[in-house]
């Protein structure tokens, strides 16, 4: 049975037979005629009584709806008046009832300071194409390739019942199976000697390099950078305020003698570099042991800090990678060391680490602490098992085997399609290769025209000159084009169609 009454400015309809309380349903239809604006502040409402009566029902229904209106806020009563709709609704309201007020045109645009102005004004190199196709994303993994079965059975173990210490604030560093996890990894695969104490767990790279710069760095201060180099450290260096000093990469990696020359130029002494000695990001140079030796002599007369990003050392198809700086680093305490797990296993996991010297794990603790106390919990226990119990291992082992053969996929069908438009070599490590424009290419078009191109024809392709920080080199045009994501069976396609983007 409906039951129908009329109120100044709307009718009500009760339905004794929905599942829905009669009460609840008074509620909601007021409620709705308050936010529209049907009932309008001010507005008297019949006597509960009164109500009752139209609507053939219990008084108590009424006065049960009036209660909870008036508990939230919707309507106000007056002694001896009645019952009324408030004036003043609660604040939620008042976004979904009218429209924001107009900005004056004479108000002032908003400011910002100087650090804040440079950071708003920061790009990155395919960032508006996030979320895409996957040619020829660099730095992308295979993610239909990742034991997705074997890491869901992991969160589950660690959170179907977790322990209530894992539910409670944790370690300063972060959990402390998986710091054990990355130490002994780091030891056995890149001979690194690392406690794990030594060990802190990051969202990822940048992160990594904020933290460093906070601690490692003044307003001022130079940093060395690697020119080409990975853009992702431009924001934590203008948030530290330091001045970048981009220098040359030759075939021996990072130009130790150009960034004495711009010291001397400068009058003052560079207070920290950050290289990828690896495996150079983007160029791909692997950094030679007497260049290594020689960046480690300067650190050490300066008195100054190296970051070392070892971003894809896990990816090596041919020969055994040099040592790393921080295990040349003997007794030196300069290098701070990070690496991530994003490329490794899947984007979205935003999980790398950072290992420090010795003497700066305190300092590190109590920063991190006033800083964002911990890293999440949710994954980092899934991780530590998904290393200890040997899933990691196996799906390098795999991936390696599956990249190696990609690169040589997106190699062939270059000979085929791109010959006289980009010149494409062989990389032994990593996810991308560089591909330099033709010199007829080059002599017609950019290679931020280059991308734009193969943007259109919707495949990805940033633009070498966009990891430039200044002018340390000669300007070196060509595209990156990652293959890690793209199956062998259709890269030939891909490429085809980066071919046509670009006659």
């Amino acid at each position: 049975m409906t039951r129908r009454a009329f109120v100044p400015l709307l009718s009500l309809s009760l339905d004794e037979s929905a599942a829905e309380p009669l009460f609840r349903q008074l509620y909601g239809q007021l409620r709705e005629a308050i936010l529209s604006g049907r009932l309008p502040g001010g507005q008297r409402l019949p006597s509960s009584r009164l109500l009752a009566g139209e609507l053939a029902c219990s008084r108590n229904t009424v006065v049960g709806a009036f209660e909870q209106l008036l508990a939230e806020g919707y309507l106000e009563g007056r002694r001896g008046s009645g019952t009324y709709v408030s004036s003043v609704l609660p604040d939620e309201l008042l976004t979904a009832r009218g429209l924001p007020a107009p900005v004056p045109e004479t108000a002032p645009a908003p400011q910002l300071g100087r650090r804040g102005r440079r950071l708003a004004a920061l790009t990155r190199p395919g960032e508006r194409t996030r979320g895409g196709g996957t040619a020829f994303v660099p730095g992308l993994p295979d993610l239909a390739a990742f034991p997705f079965d074997v890491w869901g059975r992991l969160l589950g173990r660690f959170w179907r019942h977790p322990p209530e210490r894992l539910a409670r604030h944790g370690d300063t560093a972060g959990y402390l199976p998986l710091r054990r996890a990355v130490a002994d990894y780091l030891g056995a695969v890149r001979a690194l000697r690392v406690e794990p104490e030594q060990v802190f767990v990051t969202s990822g790279a940048q992160h990594a390099v904020d933290l460093a710069a906070r601690l490692l760095l003044d307003p001022g201060d130079r940093v060395w950078l690697e020119d080409p180099g990975y853009v992702g450290l431009r924001g934590p260096l203008v948030a530290a305020g330091a001045e970048p000093v981009p220098l040359p990469v030759d075939g021996e990696g990072l130009s130790v003698a150009a960034g004495r020359a711009a010291d001397g130029a400068a009058g003052c002494s560079g207070r920290l570099a950050i290289v990828s000695p690896s495996h150079q990001y983007p160029l791909g140079v692997v950094m030679s042991l007497a260049r290594r030796l020689e960046l480690l002599a300067w650190a050490r007369e300066a008195g100054a800090w190296i970051i070392e990003d070892d971003y894809d050392s896990e990816f090596r198809y041919g020969g055994r990678p040099l040592a790393a700086l921080q295990g040349l680093d003997a007794g030196g305490g300069r290098v701070v060391y990070l690496g991530s797990f994003s490329k490794v296993l899947f984007p979205s996991l935003r999980l790398g680490y950072l290992v420090v010297p010795p003497a700066l794990v305190e300092p590190f603790r109590t920063a991190r602490a006033a800083l964002d106390d911990h890293p999440a919990l949710t994954v980092q226990p899934a991780l530590a098992a998904f290393i200890a119990e040997g899933h990691f291992a196996a799906h390098v082992r795999r991936m390696r085997a599956l990249y190696q053969a990609r690169q040589q996929a997106l190699l062939a069908a270059a000979e085929r399609h791109l010959d006289g438009l980009l010149l494409l070599r062989p990389d032994e490590a990593g996810m991308h290769l560089v591909a330099e424009l033709a010199p007829d290419l080059a002599a017609r078009i950019t290679d931020r025209e280059a991308s734009e191109r193969a943007c259109a024809a919707g495949l990805i392709a940033p633009p070498l000159s966009a990891y430039r920080f200044g002018e340390a080199g000669p300007l070196r045009q060509g595209l990156l084009l990652g293959y890690a994501a793209v199956p062998e069976e259709r890269m030939g396609e891909a490429v085809a169609r980066l071919a046509r983007a670009l006659a």
